[in-house]
């Protein structure tokens, strides 16, 4: 009896050290991915060349419609131009698009591409449209265009 007695004591710890185990790879999976994350936030921050040629870029037959997706879900898309007046050829632009309440507060950021590396450069003198669907805006939205502002810009080799 004092056999199946110590089988039980240790089989009922079985689940509390297994689900320890488990928590503590949960946290330092979070830690790490919170960090690396920071790390990808400011690495991507604008550098000085980039603020300096963002006088050269213009957007522009920007507009904003709704439409409603194979799921009955409203999608807000913004379409534009963006014009590239400076002479170096741009890899990849980024935008942050900034969503208002109807108080003026800011309730949602989102950063997106609008020349992505993917597709051919940018060059000088060239110009190329935008579409930037948002399918989960807050409900408190104010339904007007949102701010747009540059927030990277990756230069080609």
């Amino acid at each position: 009896m004092a056999t199946t007695a110590s089988a039980k004591r240790s089989a009922s710890y079985l689940p509390i050290v297994i689900g320890l185990i488990t928590l503590l790879a949960l946290a330092a999976a979070l830690f790490y991915l919170r960090r690396s994350g920071n790390a990808a936030e400011e690495a991507a921050q604008a550098s000085a060349e980039s603020k300096a040629y963002v006088k050269n870029l213009e957007l522009s037959d920007v507009g904003m419609k709704a439409t409603e997706n194979f799921m009955q879900q409203q999608v807000v898309e913004i379409i534009g131009k963006l014009s590239n007046r400076g002479d170096r050829r741009l890899q990849r632009v980024d935008v942050y698009c900034l969503f208002y309440s109807p108080e003026g507060a800011e309730i949602h950021r989102e950063r997106v591409p609008i020349v992505q590396s993917k597709a051919k450069a940018l060059g000088p003198g060239e110009s190329r449209d935008f579409r930037l669907p948002f399918d989960s805006l807050p409900a408190n939205w104010n339904q007007m265009m949102p701010k747009l502002v540059i927030a990277q810009i990756k230069f080609a080799q």
